[in-house]
């Protein structure tokens, strides 16, 4: 671990402890955002370079998926040093500087923390597996085999086949929820805790403003490393895999979800705590309780503060009745809670693609999003409307694509390089050969061509930005259940005595839609949405918005 000391103030008490409410964070994959060496790879100092770009959004934050010491074997997500910048990446001055000028454009930054598991090549794991009698021998999950040499119970990994790997120095299996390499931490072990903690107090103490917790509920395995039971086929719709995938075929019960997590989060939330500033948005992986599992983790102030699952980044097209039933829901197990939605990130095929949606679709999705009671995260290209990149087999990089390709092609078609410059043979990401291919389609959706055209998908996201960030009713105001009428879902949010109401049409037809009793003021014209009020009857197209504000 690299214990390089910084003085670094902390916060002061008077800043506002709850940005986070509503707070709208941009992703960024740091491989794919700019290259600034000419490696091919992005980089700290590249991600400095387009920070101006990111500030003109109006985005609250960013947060940057993993930039440390890695074998890279699933590029980042599998951490040697949790202490110190991969040099692909840059340097920690290269991240302080990343900070501070963050800062000065008034964005705040948010760092990926991978604390379920650790890369094979970690110095923990390294010790750990020396021997069974070892300070370290206890920090990863270790088991015996089955008399028969078998694994000790049948979970599965998310990557394909077993989640437990033999190591021949212990004779023993250790799990893995991932790849292979990427071995999993042992949360049962106080010490393992302490050490997790000890890392997120060093990038606090650096100035990072909170932490996006990947895998959050995978941190404890059942200490009697029970098997799952199995879903019947109609359960298996809706999981987090890919329907190739034999993780779909069980459920989950004892390899990850323990209720011993809560103790840790506590823990967590109480060190983020001294810091007045600092906030955490953890990733629930988990088809079944996602929503549960978010209410619970952001319960009252002592546990994160938001949470995301994936009931926005499924397959299945978010109409006026899912966006309904996952709100309806989330009001049984989450009222007290706080979600982050997202419609796309770096794990999951981009939301243009997966749903079919033409520009006017994507505009009512972005505008929605900012109408939606929680925080919201866009991703990197997202702005720009890119759709899923194409990549043959031969360019593939995930080792998750190479695993069950071709019905599943991985995670790189929305990995692929951010495209600033349409006419540059790269995108204007890297004067190289890039890691992933620019694609074509993208760079005819680059920023530079976007900045030129006044109605440009970009020029439309900072607009709803703006329109949120003037709007505090948006932003931390309550949010009444989603009525469906038709295609249309409509909702109101109220703060301090001012109501909003927002209806979208999510279908391909036009629709009727009522506004409430009162008078109100059709807003948001510039944003595309109706402002051709007749009566309370009110006609939507396809993929437009009503919003009023009641006077």
């Amino acid at each position: 671990m690299n214990n390089t000391n910084v003085a670094v103030s902390k916060p002061s008490n008077d800043v506002d402890k709850d940005w986070w409410r509503g707070a709208v964070i941009y992703q960024i994959y740091p491989r794919s955002y700019q290259d600034s060496n000419g490696d091919g790879i992005g980089d700290l100092p590249g991600i400095v370079s387009r920070l101006p770009y990111i500030a003109s959004l109006g985005v609250d934050a960013i947060w940057i998926s993993p930039f440390f010491k890695s074998p890279m074997k699933d590029f980042g997500y599998d951490v040697s040093d949790y202490c110190d910048v991969d040099p692909m990446f840059g340097s920690l001055a290269d991240f302080d500087e990343l900070v501070a000028t963050a800062h000065k454009l008034g964005v705040k930054v948010i760092i990926d923390q991978v604390l379920s598991h650790t890369a094979d090549t970690h110095e923990w794991f390294v010790e750990s597996r020396a021997s069974r009698v070892n300070e370290k021998s206890d920090w990863y999950v270790w088991s015996d085999p089955k008399p028969d040499g078998t694994p000790p119970n049948n979970w599965l990994s998310i990557f394909g086949g077993s989640a437990w790997q033999w190591d021949s120095r212990r004779e023993q299996y250790y799990l893995h929820n991932f790849l292979a390499s990427q071995p999993d931490l042992n949360f049962h072990n106080p010490d393992v805790q302490d050490a997790l903690l000890d890392v997120c107090r060093f990038w606090l103490d650096r100035g990072v403003d909170g932490f996006r917790l990947d895998t959050i509920n995978f941190y404890f395995a059942d200490k009697k490393l029970r098997d799952n039971p199995a879903l019947t086929l109609e359960e298996r719709n809706g999981s987090i895999a890919p329907s190739v995938n034999p993780y779909n075929h069980q459920r989950h019960l004892y390899s990850k979800n323990q209720p011993e997590n809560i103790a840790f989060l506590e823990r967590f939330r109480a060190l983020l705590d001294e810091y007045p500033a600092a906030t955490s948005v953890g990733e629930v992986g988990d088809a079944q309780l996602g929503l549960e599992l978010m209410g619970e983790y952001t319960m009252g102030t002592k546990r994160v503060h938001m949470c995301y699952s994936f009931e926005f980044l499924s397959a299945e097209k978010l109409d006026a009745n899912r966006l309904a039933s996952i709100f309806s829901r989330l009001a049984e197990v989450g009222q007290d809670g706080w979600a982050c939605w997202a419609l796309t990130n770096h794990d999951i095929q981009r939301h243009t693609t997966r749903w079919s949606l033409d520009d006017q679709g994507r505009r009512v999705y972005a505008l929605m999003m900012m109408c939606l009671r929680g925080s919201v995260c866009l991703y990197q290209g997202e702005e720009l409307g890119l759709p899923e990149a194409d990549i043959k087999f031969d360019e593939l990089q995930d080792p998750y694509g190479v695993e069950f390709w071709p019905e599943f092609k991985g995670r790189d078609g929305c990995r692929t390089p951010m495209v600033w410059e349409a006419n540059n043979k790269h995108g204007g990401f890297t004067d190289a050969k890039p890691w992933l291919p620019v694609s074509d389609e993208h760079k005819a959706l680059s920023v530079d061509a976007q900045e030129k055209q006044n109605d440009s998908l970009l020029h439309y996201y900072r607009k709803v930005i703006e329109f949120r960030q003037q709007n505090p009713v948006l932003i931390k105001g309550a949010q009444s259940n989603p009525v469906v009428t038709g295609a249309v879902v409509s909702f109101t949010r109220e703060l301090n005595g001012r109501r909003m109401f927002c209806a979208f049409n999510l279908g391909d037809t036009e629709s009727v839609v009522s506004l409430p009793e009162g008078s109100w003021q059709m807003v948001a014209k510039d944003l595309g949405a109706c402002n051709n009020q007749q009566d309370n009857n009110v006609v939507l197209t396809a993929n437009q918005a009503l919003i009023a504000m009641q006077v």
